[in-house]
């Protein structure tokens, strides 16, 4: 073997070494740059979309997730929930929500895209407080016997119903807000954007 081979193959492994190292280091540049294109924690908690999958949600069960550092609530309500909405009317203060505390395409007696599946910011429009997120069903909670149940503000005793709806004669002026969304498919909800424009 020559010199010049053996000058050659080492200039060679230089080269391959060399080139091996750059890619290494474009890749480890590439990855923060890439990663910084997704929403940050920070970015999240401002208002950045959640997407949630609610294919387990089995009727009469909630889901809790956070959107701008606020608790959103997704029930699969039951048709027995949906069926107590209708006798309400008479109860509720904005039976037909014509306050703006949802989106227009949510402007409904469920409140909601779909009828089954509730979508709403569990914080009360009283005081800010969370409404207790269990089904509190009449008198066995100590209710009055004609309430079919809903949500219980536990600081000054604001009720909702299964849309979010407020009783009268209670301290909370306004009915839940639900929070705009969409659905990505049958099992998948974005919440904080939707296609309407709401």
């Amino acid at each position: 073997m020559s010199n010049e081979s053996k000058v050659d193959g080492g200039r060679r492994r230089l080269v391959v070494a060399t080139a091996a190292v750059g890619g290494v280091g474009a890749l480890a540049a590439l990855v923060p740059f890439l990663s910084s294109m997704l929403p940050s924690e920070r970015a999240k908690a401002a208002g950045a979309p959640v997407e949630v999958e609610i294919g387990n949600l089995e009727p009469g069960q909630m889901m809790t997730v956070e959107w701008r550092g606020k608790p959103v609530w997704i029930i699969r309500r039951t048709p027995e929930m949906l069926e107590s909405l209708a006798k309400l009317a008479d109860a509720v203060a904005d039976p037909k929500s014509e306050k703006k505390m949802q989106p227009d395409y949510c402007t409904n007696e469920a409140r909601s895209i779909k009828p089954e599946i509730m979508v709403a910011v569990g914080i009360c429009t009283h005081l800010g407080c969370s409404p207790s997120s269990k089904f509190k069903k009449g008198a066995e909670e100590g209710m009055d016997a004609a309430w079919l149940g809903g949500f219980l503000c536990p600081c000054h005793g604001s009720t909702f119903d299964f849309a979010g709806r407020v009783f009268k004669s209670k301290p909370a002026p306004d009915n839940l807000e639900v929070p705009p969304h969409m659905y990505l498919s049958e099992t998948r909800i974005l919440i904080g954007e939707d296609k309407k424009g709401a």
